[in-house]
């Protein structure tokens, strides 16, 4: 393993210094009226690219934005990205108007060290997502190394983040090494007492994370419509809660093993019900185990959070993934933000696991007060089921 933690060379490792180095972000951020309208993914990237800037190569970045299917589509276009990265930078960002072909390599051809390009949207194309040998080798042609700070795709085998490696010497850029490092390091040797709290709206989502995690653990927290089939399960009365029963068994064997691996488990003892989804639905607290008829357990109550709050008093590290409710709807956030709030507050390593509960964190402000909020959803989850990213286990292998 390297000192890095994550046992492939990182940026830190190029010599960059007259390279073209041909980037692969995540620039994949929502537009509104032909503008930016969240930069969070791009101000991710930033510090790589500063690196490999400062250190005197000429960058060409290279994402996805959306899903055009493999052909153009403008409303995808990542001109409004190119406008935004220049800001942050606070230097032009040339943009080319395809990702291979002529127009792609005037533009990569044209950059002087310290000078930066972002290429059109890679999906424009059907060989990204075929990972095509030839657009790989056609987007490899750019450059002399290849880095890959693409977390948010690195669970993709795609031709921009597996092909490309396979052709140039390809590194992890900063922002993957400290997703795996947070992600899949402190998981294989955390801190004690190390504690997850797992949500989300099914259990089937999340049965192989709880199934990688439950070993490392000493305690695991459920909640989120997920948490139906373990109350289910243990005999409570969940209402009209939506319980996916073909997983019943799954999740009795779930509560067997931390029973008998001496880990703490933390169901919900009250909730928050209501007979729909809707921001104006009448809400009301009742007992996890006793739901009433007709009704929906839609978000966890005061007794669960206080008791959730209590078990991670003293962890020494916290992996959160999925929210606690319905956090969309206000009656139905109060578990997800007063959790956001508990966490924050913690003296401990916490690692949000991307998706709705870097949402939730987002929403309440409290990003900075994370020791590490993931940027990927489905390679976040991905991780914390122990699987292998391809788009990591491409890149090449530290020198040990």
């Amino acid at each position: 393993m390297s000192a890095d933690g994550i046992g492939k060379r990182t940026v830190r490792d190029l010599d960059a210094a007259g390279l073209r180095v041909l980037l692969r972000a995540d620039l994949n951020a929502p537009l509104d009226g032909g503008a930016v309208a969240d930069d969070t993914r791009l101000r991710e990237s930033l510090p790589t690219i500063r690196l490999l800037l400062d250190g005197g190569a000429s960058v060409i970045v290279c994402s996805h934005l959306g899903r055009p299917g493999g052909k153009r589509d403008a409303a995808l276009s990542l001109a409004p990205v190119a406008a935004r990265l220049a800001e942050l930078l606070g230097q032009p960002v040339a943009f080319a108007d395809d990702c291979v072909g002529p127009a792609a390599d005037a533009v990569a051809r044209a950059l002087a060290p310290g000078e930066a390009a972002l290429l059109e949207n890679l999906r424009f194309h059907p060989g990204e997502e075929a990972n095509d040998a030839a657009f790989a080798a056609a987007l490899a042609a750019h450059a002399d190394a290849f880095v890959n700070d693409a977390f948010g795709a690195a669970h993709r085998a795609h031709a921009s983040t597996a092909g490309v490696a396979a052709l140039l010497p390809a590194v992890a850029g900063l922002l993957l090494e400290k997703e795996a490092r947070y992600l899949g390091g402190l998981v294989a040797n955390p801190p004690r007492p190390f504690a997850a709290v797992v949500g989300g709206a099914k259990v089937s989502g999340k049965i192989a994370a709880i199934d990688h995690l439950l070993p490392k653990l000493d305690r695991l927290l459920l909640g989120g419509g997920m948490a139906n089939a373990f109350l289910k399960a243990g005999g409570a009365n969940v209402g009209a809660s939506p319980v996916e029963d073909g997983l019943l068994d799954a999740a009795r064997a779930i509560l067997d093993r931390a029973a008998a691996a001496g880990v703490a488990m933390h169901l919900p003892v009250d909730v928050v019900v209501a007979e729909r989804i809707a921001a104006d639905a009448p809400a009301a607290v009742v007992p996890a185990h006793a739901v009433p008829d007709g009704m929906m357990a839609l978000d966890v109550g005061p007794a669960t959070l206080d008791a959730f709050g209590k078990a991670l008093a003293d962890a020494a590290a916290v992996v959160w993934n999925g929210p606690l409710g319905v956090f969309e709807l206000a009656p139905f956030a109060g578990g997800s933000r007063g959790l956001a709030h508990a966490l924050a507050a913690l003296d401990a390593v916490t690692v949000v696991g991307g998706g709705e509960t870097a949402a939730v964190v987002a929403r309440e402000g409290l990003a900075e007060r994370f020791t590490h909020v993931s940027t990927g959803g489905g390679a976040s989850l991905e991780m914390l089921e122990g699987k292998e990213l391809p788009g990591l286990a491409a890149l090449d292998d530290a020198v040990v």
